[in-house]
């Protein structure tokens, strides 16, 4: 059996850190390890318009802003597909079809579902606000996820800790469909980050998701000033007043971050920013600086220029390769254009085998002999 990848994002704006050690950095290291067959990479607008129904030209946008993202970060359309959900009408059809092996019921007690729809302020009751109620499309993610998933018969769906919920409800839809009409769709196995810390990235205030209307993420196309600015703002340890007071490592965000991106190398590299008037370290690692910041001695000021470091010299070729991709669009569009002709016809075979499954597959070379022998009989003998 192929060894098959399906990942992606609903374009809600341009790209973050948080996207980055959560799943992007991952699907490059995948995508080059050569341990996969295929490796589908979608942009997903139709379940962006769930509830953004009222403003397509913002998903419409931002289609371009991940692709971007996408592409700079080293997402090579010569070894993976990239391509765009809505274009992929196959996907579609399977929602539609798999609606019927799930229970309103079950959707409900999904806590991504929950969460996202309290994340979104929908609430029970319909009314004048198109924030009341919660969408349809909107409470069926699940389901299209599904779709998306089995379309391409992904063995693997490399995703950050708050999907495993949706992971394992499409395990479920495959489950039930194969065994109510025959072994048709593949069980997909989740695969989570290595690093804990990059399980999810918490928003530079601290708080637990980045979030772009709570202005506290740094993009991927930030500049290297934009970065430095956010990074001085940091949230840290509210205990340590004083530079000689004993720090906390723990929900400090300044760790979490060094966590997700800092190397043994870079304390060599940068090791100026530890040398002070008052005060210098020699740190080797990670571990050693954490320590120093326990006993105190070290300040917030040194960490923050530190993890600015690391982090600009991680985000610099994105930031270049990006501004390059910029000056030729019009190639971005064709790349996403082939791919979602690639991305549909893969789709298109799965969606073949689940009617032929279904036996809804009438008019299928063969079939539509063998059902009109069939009626013509039995009307014939009535």
């Amino acid at each position: 059996m192929q060894k098959i990848i399906l990942t992606g994002d609903r374009p809600t704006g341009r790209l973050h850190i948080g996207h980055y050690v959560g799943s992007l950095r991952r699907r490059v290291e995948l995508q080059n390890s050569g341990a996969f067959d295929r490796i589908f990479i979608m942009i997903a607008d139709a379940q962006a318009l769930t509830d953004n129904a009222d403003n397509p030209e913002k998903v419409r946008q931002n289609i371009i802003e991940v692709a971007l993202d996408y592409m700079s970060c080293g997402l090579d359309p010569e070894k993976s597909v990239l391509f765009i959900q809505s274009q992929v009408s196959e996907l579609t059809e399977l929602t539609f079809f798999y609606m019927n092996l799930v229970t309103v019921q079950r959707v409900q007690r999904n806590p991504t579902v929950k969460a996202e729809i309290q994340m979104r302020g929908f609430n029970d009751a319909e009314g004048a606000d198109n924030k009341a109620g919660t969408p349809v499309g909107f409470f069926c993610y699940p389901i299209s996820q599904a779709a998306d998933i089995t379309a391409f018969q992904a063995t693997t769906v490399p995703v950050g800790e708050d999907q495993e919920p949706m992971i394992e409800q499409t395990r479920e839809i495959v489950r039930k469909f194969n065994a109510t009409y025959g072994p048709t769709l593949t069980e997909p196995e989740i695969l989570l980050p290595d690093n804990a810390a990059c399980l999810r990235l918490p928003g530079t205030d601290g708080k637990a998701k980045m979030s772009k209307s709570l202005g506290n993420c740094i993009y991927l196309s930030d500049s290297a000033e934009t970065v430095a600015e956010k990074v001085r703002g940091m949230y840290t340890d509210p205990g340590h007043l004083q530079v000689n007071d004993p720090g906390k490592v723990e929900g400090n965000t300044v760790f979490t971050y060094l966590d997700a991106f800092c190397r043994d190398e870079h304390f060599t590299r940068y090791a100026d920013c530890f040398h002070g008037r008052k005060v210098s370290f020699d740190f080797h690692n990670l571990d050693e600086m954490k320590a120093q910041y326990r006993a105190g001695g070290l300040g917030d000021v040194m960490c923050k220029n530190f993890l600015n470091a690391v982090l600009n010299e991680t985000l610099e070729p994105i930031r270049t390769r990006r501004k390059e991709l910029e000056q030729d669009i019009p190639y971005v569009y064709e790349v996403l254009r082939k791919g979602s002709e690639v991305a549909r016809a893969a789709a298109a075979e799965t969606l073949a085998a689940v009617k032929r499954s279904m036996k809804i597959n009438y008019f299928e070379p063969g079939v539509l002999a063998e059902l009109i022998r069939e009626q013509s009989e039995k009307y014939r003998n009535s």
